[in-house]
């Protein structure tokens, strides 16, 4: 048994009594109330789902086990040289809630090397989709083809204990993730280099070997681990998250699940956004011919958009009350290896003057810029330049955090989601009798 999985099977146990106790002797105890604005409008902010692996804090960011992004870049280890953490080490944090040690991360590292070989068949059907077909399309079909090699599956017709369900989904989640790199790397040479593939290097971790596979040079493996810890997981109740809980919650596979995740990210309200502004900048950089505002000129341009009635794209968030701590860990990259590109100083321009100007607008609740504000403009400045393929660089991050979620709620038994459902009619009667309550 490999270190993490011995690691995690140990977690387990000491987890389960906790979740027992809760649901046996509280299981009656109200944690929030459900508003008519609640129940219509995306059930935004109720209490409803579980996850230790994260919790976005709304004056912190988004916290990993309790870790804060800046505690963690701080903690885990990294590869010699190397500016970013080992995506591994997040990886064994996620699943376990330690700080992983350098034979840890070698554990883990070892263990994605044996499993990252692609079947013939995934390389077949990539080839088989058209060549303008969509990036996100192709990459949620790849990894449902591989649900044939379901380990859990197969456990689960064969007859399980429902207390071992855990065991064979860390099996299925291992597989698949050791995986993503090389199968979004081959759709990548397929739709946009003529189906030039360059081969993994089992010799270089995870975010390297993806840099590798790119063709991209450091730093780019930097902005690989980067770009893939930052947006592994943002707790359960996103689209992307919490569409691979609920596929999960019905005992699908990895495989089935973490395919409807990718189905959930590929949804312009949700994974797009750092296009959308890359794509915003771009016309602005066009609109200025290329030349680098003053800072007045700029406020100008922001006063005119918000008067205009339109938002500041990559500024706000429902959550966050405070700059995107991922945001300025990106900020902290680009300051270092991106200070002379144009794009980016369009950004640090925009990170200077739109907040103060947001506040004095009086609109937005976050006048502070978020990790899409930024992560676009460090991709194009190494060479992808593919809008469309950025969803899939966030879904390789964003599999690791709800393959370990998955993961855990196996472990501790949740059942299937299933909330219920009300109509209008009986929404206007609710609302009838609340205001007859208040008189």
């Amino acid at each position: 048994m490999s270190i993490l999985k011995q690691k995690l099977y140990e977690k387990i146990e000491f987890w389960r009594p906790r979740t027992e106790k809760l649901l046996k002797k509280y299981g009656n105890v109200v944690v929030d109330q459900v508003t008519i604005g609640q129940v219509i409008g995306g059930m935004r902010g109720l209490k409803s789902l579980v996850t230790d692996i994260s919790y976005l804090d709304p004056q912190e960011g988004i916290r990993y086990r309790g870790y804060t992004l800046e505690e963690l870049f701080k903690k885990l280890p990294r590869a010699p040289k190397a500016e970013m953490p080992y995506v591994e080490g997040l990886y064994y944090l996620l699943l376990t809630g330690d700080i992983p040690t350098d034979t840890q991360v070698s554990d883990v590292a070892d263990e994605f090397n044996k499993r990252r070989i692609l079947p013939r068949y995934v390389y077949e059907v990539i080839d088989a989709f058209p060549s303008l077909s969509p990036p996100m399309a192709i990459f949620s079909a790849a990894i449902l083809t591989m649900q044939r090699e379901s380990f859990f599956s197969k456990k689960y017709h064969g007859g399980i204990n429902k207390m071992d369900y855990w065991e064979p989904t860390y099996e299925d989640a291992m597989n698949l993730l050791a995986k993503l790199p090389e199968v979004a790397a081959y759709i990548y040479s397929k739709l946009y280099k003529d189906g030039k593939r360059i081969h993994s290097n089992p010799n270089l971790d995870f975010g390297a070997n993806f840099a590798h596979m790119m063709g991209i040079p450091a730093p780019y493996d930097d902005v690989s681990r980067l770009n893939f810890i930052l947006h592994a997981d943002h707790e359960s109740g996103n689209v992307s998250a919490h569409a691979g809980h609920l596929v999960a919650s019905s005992l699908s596979d990895i495989y089935l699940s973490i395919s409807a995740m990718i189905n959930g990210l590929a949804g312009p309200l949700h994974g797009l956004a750092n296009q959308e502004v890359l794509r915003w900048l771009q016309e602005l950089v066009e609109k200025m011919e290329g030349a680098i505002p003053t800072e007045a000129e700029m406020q100008q341009f922001v006063w005119d958009i918000l008067n205009a009635g339109q938002v500041i794209p990559g500024f706000g968030h429902a959550v966050l009350r405070k700059t995107d701590p991922r945001y300025m860990l990106q900020r902290e990259f680009c300051l270092t290896h991106l200070k002379d590109d144009l794009l980016f100083k369009y950004t640090d321009l925009l990170f200077k003057v739109v907040p103060p100007i947001l506040k004095e607008h009086g609109k937005a609740k976050n006048p502070w810029p978020n990790v899409d504000a930024q992560s676009g403009i460090i991709q194009w400045h190494y060479g992808i330049k593919e809008y469309d393929f950025y969803t899939v660089l966030f879904g390789i991050g964003r599999a690791l955090g709800v393959a370990a979620n998955i993961i855990w709620d196996r472990a501790l038994g949740y059942p299937i989601e299933r909330p219920k459902s009300i109509t209008t009619d009986m929404l206007e009667n609710i609302a009838l009798q609340s205001n007859k309550n208040k008189k």
